[in-house]
This record gives structure tokens, sequence and C-alpha cells, in this order.
């Protein structure tokens, strides 16, 4: 008989389990459920500016500019009187093009498409050409590039007059 009574649980004591085991139970919930909301956020969000500085037109010289590539995603590109600021976004799979100036183009390095200077695409799996930035002037006389305002080539943007400065 004294083994028959060992083994059983009395009222207080399988209460108490119960009780430890729901608390465990609802702290690993918690838990769970507060890694999940914590997911949801990033950890640091890397988006640059979406509009900045650009310094004087005759900082420019013919070509392209890749001095606010990293920084804020854009090249300065002059040719034939325009300045334009170009998106440095491959149009394919959003890889960053490279610019090979003894080829003249830029090049994405994932998939191969390829740009001339313009920002037209010329080879490769790029679908459309690169996009443009609206570009104009501060009252200071200052190029600003404004990113919220993109011109698509495929959608005869590029002759609007907020896509390019003359110069």
């Amino acid at each position: 008989m004294g083994d028959d009574a060992r083994l059983s649980l009395n009222r207080r004591e399988f209460l108490s389990f119960l009780s430890v085991g729901w608390a465990t139970f609802a702290a690993a919930s918690a838990g769970l459920l507060g890694l999940a909301f914590r997911f949801s956020y990033p950890n640091v969000n890397f988006e640059p500016e979406m509009d900045f500085v650009a310094g004087n037109t005759n900082d420019y010289d013919s070509g392209v500019d890749e001095r606010w590539k990293n920084k804020f995603g854009v090249w300065m590109v002059k040719e034939e009187g325009k300045l334009v600021a170009l998106s440095n976004i491959c149009t394919h799979l959003g890889c960053i093009p490279n610019w090979l100036p003894a080829e003249l183009k830029f090049k994405c390095p994932c998939h191969g498409s390829g740009y001339y200077m313009s920002g037209v695409n010329f080879e490769g799996p790029a679908p459309r050409p690169l996009e443009r930035y609206k570009i104009g002037l501060n009252p200071e006389g200052k190029i600003v590039v404004d990113k919220t305002k993109v011109f698509r080539y495929e959608k005869g943007e590029w002759e609007h007059s907020d896509s390019y400065l003359k110069v």
C-alpha cells in the first residue's frame, strides 16, 4: 500500500504542477511572440537620403561622375549639353552596375546587363534603361537631386524638363 500511495498525487500537488506547467507555457509563448515581433523590424536602415545638394554645374566634366554613387546611389552624367542624375540600380534585379570608362558603359556584375553612358540598356537581361532622378537648381544656384521623383525612358519621361539640366 505504501507504493500506491507514493505514486498518486494529492490535489495540492496536482494544482502545483499544473500551475508551473501553465506558467512555463505562457512564458515560452510570450518569448516566441516577442521574438516574432522583433524580427519584423530591421536592425539598421541603410536607405540613403532622398534628396541632396550635388554642387555646381561647373563641378562636372563631360562623362560619368561617380562621387555620389556610394552615398546616394546616383551617377551624375554630363553629355550632349545635359547633366542628368542617373540611378545606379540595375533594372533587371537591382544589382549595382560598375562604370567602365575604357568601354564607355555601365556593366552589371550580376547577370551581365550593359548600359550606354546615357543609361539606355543594350545588352543582357535588363528589361529597360536606368532611371533618372529629378534634378534642378536651388536659389543659390546649387544642383539639387530629388530621388522621390523618377523619370523612365520607356514612358517618354526623359524629355521632361526636370529630368535634366542644360549645361
